[in-house]
């Protein structure tokens, strides 16, 4: 982009769409991970720039009001509805958008795109290689395919976090509303194991795994400038990743993805990084996400010195949990991932029940989240790869 994101907190898109405003809790404690706002805000930005080539802007909000209408996120579909508005698209393709299926788009690029992003939302785990080349073959390029992966990802993160946000601040509206009792501890599923040995359940594994890319990544020795710094920012194995070498080929998108991601999973204070990696571990195995697994999964077991709700979650996630707190954080991760619209307010109180405070519960929702997108990308741009036996 030709001029750096710069946040601008009075004009933050999550906030104003649902009245969020300085001095309530919620607000409060969402602005104490300000990096996380900043960087929210500089994706939907860098995503919805109408100087960024391969896919119109007209193209994006219609994916944004397909993907927010199914979900479904009524605030967030009735934005981008009005944005198509304000963009000129044709009546005809927001009606597709709004009420139709990918099969009745106005063309085979439009209906491509559109069934990609269903498949994406509704069940990631069938976007595979067969489904994301589906999009070179209607003309869409590889770096508009990183475009529309990103976009959809990113749309699935927001929607989520819009709704756990509405959902603490509509708890916050419950003036006097004393904290339950937690649920005793209950028997869990029995699957546990020693700490360092390798779990193996229904496909999940917590051994270590690589993971490559279905279309051509950017070589390295030949990237711009501004790709190679992304890539620094990104991650200290970024250069020799096909993840990040994939998803480069747009930088900006890029940086505001991977800031948001560093800022959620490893800032200091808040939830603990173990049940970061908790939650991040449940969402990638509600997803079907064997890779993501693996990885939060190993990440857990560093920072807990123990492996035995993995084995759970592994298992069976809606029973996974040694403690009150876990089956709590299990159970939350569950609902946030596979029915979003459908966290309220008992929703939150059930994790503060367990001891979670405002922060806590802001840093739970931000991990399950961005795993949301994380998991897309993982699911729908590469596949993992095992250890030779």
């Amino acid at each position: 982009m030709a001029e750096p994101i710069v946040y601008n907190v009075t004009d933050d898109l999550v906030d104003r769409l649902i009245a969020l405003a300085p001095g309530s809790k919620t607000y409060e404690a969402r602005h104490q991970r300000e990096k996380v706002a900043a960087a929210t805000q500089g994706s939907y930005d860098a995503l919805f720039d109408p100087a960024l080539p391969g896919l119109s802007l007209a193209e994006r909000l219609l994916v944004a009001l397909y993907a927010t209408r199914i979900t479904p996120s009524p605030v967030l579909a009735a934005h981008y509805r009005a944005r198509l508005t304000d963009a000129g698209a044709t009546p005809a393709d927001i009606a597709v958008a709004e009420s139709g299926k990918p099969a009745d788009a106005s063309s085979p690029r439009l209906a491509a795109i559109l069934e990609y992003t269903r498949k994406l939302i509704e069940k990631p785990v069938e976007g595979d290689e067969a489904a994301l080349k589906t999009l070179p073959a209607a003309g869409v390029s590889t770096p508009a395919v990183v475009t529309l992966s990103q976009l959809i990802a990113f749309l699935s993160y927001q929607v989520r976090l819009v709704a756990g946000l509405e959902a603490m601040k509509a708890l916050e509206g419950q003036a006097g509303r004393a904290a339950g009792t937690p649920p005793a501890p209950f028997p869990p599923n029995t699957a546990a194991t020693a700490p360092g040995a390798v779990i193996k359940a229904h496909g999940f594994t917590n051994e270590s795994l690589e993971w490559k890319a279905w279309l051509d990544v950017v070589n390295v020795d030949t990237a711009t400038p501004e790709q190679v710094a992304v890539l620094e920012e990104s991650h200290p194995k970024a250069k020799v990743s096909d993840y990040y070498l994939f998803l480069v080929h747009q930088p900006e998108i890029l940086r505001q993805r991977s800031t948001a991601f560093n800022a959620i999973m490893y800032a200091p204070g808040g939830l603990s990084r173990a049940e970061r990696e908790l939650g991040a571990t449940v969402v990638s195995r509600v997803n079907g996400c064997v890779y993501c697994a693996s990885v939060h999964a190993q990440r857990f077991e560093q920072l807990a010195k123990r492996n035995d709700v993995i084995a759970q979650v592994f298992e069976d996630p809606a029973t996974a949990g040694t403690t009150a707190r876990e089956l709590a954080i299990g159970k939350f991760s569950i609902q946030i991932t596979d029915a979003p619209a459908t966290v309220n307010a008992d929703s939150i109180q059930a994790l503060k029940d367990v001891g979670l405070n405002e922060g806590e519960v802001l840093d739970l929702l931000h991990s399950d989240a961005i795993f949301a997108w994380a998991n897309r990308l993982m699911l729908n741009l590469g596949e993992p790869v095992f250890p030779e036996a």
